[in-house]
């Protein structure tokens, strides 16, 4: 148990100064804002194909992501409104027995 002990103390050791450094060097200026700027850059690339795709698919008049959530929200309200139905009709059927 005498070699698993110091290496175990070793690697608490490791991660400790690892772990300082790191968050040392994350919180520096000199990180943060090149990788802000990537960020930004990363971001505005994805709007531009994102607005890219939509504007294909609208053209091949072909549904757009937000075009069938909104069929599926109102195909689940018509769900629910169907459920609720049958349950006032199994009510009516039940209290007429």
């Amino acid at each position: 148990m005498f070699g698993w002990d110091q290496w175990k103390k070793g690697f608490e050791r490791w991660e400790n100064s690892t772990a300082q450094y790191l968050e040392q060097v994350l919180k520096s200026p000199a990180v943060l804002v090149p990788a802000g700027a990537a960020l930004t850059v990363g971001m505005r690339a994805k709007a531009a194909v994102d607005a890219g795709v939509e504007a294909m698919l609208a053209a091949m008049r072909l549904p757009t992501r937000g075009d069938q959530e909104r069929a599926m929200h109102q195909l689940n309200q018509l769900q629910s409104q169907l459920f609720d139905l049958r349950e006032k009709l199994e009510d009516l059927e039940h209290n007429k027995r």
